[in-house]
């Protein structure tokens, strides 16, 4: 059978190999991420497809005639039509139990080279300037300052964690988590409003939906405290880009640090790239060469699963 690999970011597809190969499936590949209307034509006759950020959108999925899964290398599943797989037939999975500890552990890196002005300070010493690259209020301890983490799921909780031990007040905003579980963890558990307007550091860790996209915007981040750093390792949509950039400017928000960014890449010449108060990665707090590897095998089992007809784990459709 044929399995359409739509784009990926690895070196080869070895390991996939390893796993799809010996029961003598076929493997056709893109490197780099095309369009929909390129991809309908390779997935038509696929009886498995996986894809990491190219768009499978309704118009791809409805030119699926044989694909028993489509398979997301990653947690999220925003670049997939959900609702169009769905009602083709087609069951969607995910990989939802990788690099949960890398990202959790680059969250913690971005909040502390924030509120510590980790790289603003080396880059002015780089410049050959002794001493502190910004005013002294802008040098935090943890322990004063109130924690917003947005998303309670598998890597907001070991994001709450890891704060536990710098001793700040940890606010969690979770629509579906129970304020138990969140007492129990550590946090307390509030509404997305009162972690605005409390929190000294905000963090997300939701999934890209309907109701979260946007969800950081130019009224929403007018109630926050001045002077807040935003952290974003989760998804580039849920920030609007221009009103972080103008509360940026303004002061309003005094750092942000963001592996993600919408669009994505960045374009050269976006004015966040100007700011002495941003850190920016390209994506890859995920990254660690077991969290990759485990992605990889996951997905291509996914879709031998799929292929052999047996029971399929990790739906998310």
């Amino acid at each position: 059978m044929k399995v359409a690999i739509t784009d990926y970011s690895f070196p080869d597809l070895s390991v996939e190999e390893s796993i799809l190969q010996p029961s003598g499936h076929v493997i056709q590949a893109w490197k780099e991420k095309k369009t929909a209307a390129e991809l309908s034509a390779m997935v038509a006759d696929a009886d498995a497809v996986i894809t990491q950020f190219a768009p499978v959108n309704a118009d791809v999925i409805a030119n699926m005639q044989k694909a028993r899964v489509i398979v997301r290398y990653g947690i999220g599943v925003d670049n997939v039509d959900l609702a169009a797989a769905r009602a083709k037939g087609i069951p969607v999975c995910n990989v939802p139990d990788y690099c949960i500890d890398e990202v959790a552990d680059h969250t913690l890196a971005f909040i502390l080279a924030t509120t510590r002005q980790v790289v603003t300070n080396s880059n002015t010493l780089k410049g050959g300037k002794w001493g502190l690259a910004t005013s002294l209020d802008q040098m935090k301890a943890l322990k004063d300052l109130a924690v917003g983490v947005v998303g309670f799921g598998r890597i907001g909780r070991e994001v709450v964690s890891r704060l536990i031990p710098f001793r700040c007040r940890i606010l969690v905003y979770d629509p579906i988590t129970k304020a138990a579980d969140i007492d129990t963890a550590g946090g307390t558990p509030v509404s997305l409003q009162e972690l605005l307007s409390q929190a000294d550091v905000i963090t997300l860790h939701c999934p890209s939906t309907p109701a979260t996209r946007g969800m950081l915007n130019s009224e929403s981040l007018a109630k926050t405290r001045p002077g807040v750093s935003i952290i974003n390792l989760a998804r580039g949509d849920l920030i609007d880009p221009n009103a972080l950039t103008a509360a940026l400017q303004s002061g309003h928000v005094a750092a942000a640090a963001l592996d993600v960014f919408n669009p994505e890449p960045i374009p050269a010449d976006h004015p966040i790239l100007k700011l002495d108060n941003v850190i920016v990665a390209s994506h890859i707090a995920s990254t660690s060469v077991p969290a990759v590897r485990k992605l990889r095998e996951t997905a291509a089992r996914l879709a031998l699963m799929a292929l052999n007809g047996e029971p399929l784990v990790n739906v998310v459709n």
